[in-house]
């Protein structure tokens, strides 16, 4: 069961949906592009939420600032990756000893810049926008555990995305006919990330 929360520092207080599963590993989730439409509302964000949280791990799904009930104003990508910090800290001081990131879209774009700061468990990158954003890939070798995009994304290109997860190296889990949105495709992407969440028990 999901509780909403507020988090943060005085100048900019957070929006989330936090569910607690009782163990030492949690999961920041962060939504796509809030300029256009993104919030943790989103339905990929819901699903990463509903399958992490079975696997017995706690979520933190929020508004990047600006969005919803979340102070502040749009950043760039610059202070949403504060955003993200202070979401992780929030999972830390709920007990939560080991902390992972995923992200959908410009969550996983934002992520990625966060997770070259801040070593934490191996990340899920739903959909990277790798055609709109730049990805320092050579900083992320160790730190992906797993991207997942359609074979259809035109965003992520299946034949680029395959070089990007054998040089990291991750699992890579490309769902036959979705694009950059999973429109008729959420089953098979809950499938994908709740194989790798059970690989994090082994």
């Amino acid at each position: 069961m999901e509780e909403r929360v507020f988090f943060g520092g005085d100048a900019i207080r957070l929006e989330g949906l936090h569910a607690d599963a009782g163990g030492g590993r949690g999961v920041v989730i962060s939504h796509p592009h809030p300029l256009m439409g993104g919030d943790m509302e989103n339905p990929v964000v819901e699903i990463l939420s509903e399958v992490l949280f079975a696997a017995g791990i706690s979520t933190l799904r929020f508004n990047f600032r600006g969005v919803g009930r979340s102070a502040g104003a749009f950043d760039g990508g610059q202070g949403e990756q504060e955003d993200v910090l202070a979401a992780v800290s929030f999972l830390e001081e709920r007990g939560n000893g080991e902390v992972a990131l995923a992200g959908y879209s410009f969550g996983s774009w934002v992520n990625a810049a966060v997770l070259v700061r801040k070593r934490l468990l191996p990340a899920i990158l739903v959909a990277p926008p790798i055609t709109l954003c730049e990805f320092d890939f050579d900083a992320l070798r160790g730190r992906v555990g797993a991207i997942l995009c359609g074979d259809r994304d035109q965003f992520c290109p299946a034949e680029l995305v395959r070089i990007i997860a054998d040089d990291l190296p991750c699992r890579l889990d490309l769902i036959p006919g979705a694009d950059h949105f999973f429109m008729a495709k959420e089953t098979e992407l809950g499938l994908g990330i709740k194989a790798f969440a059970a690989q994090l028990d082994k």
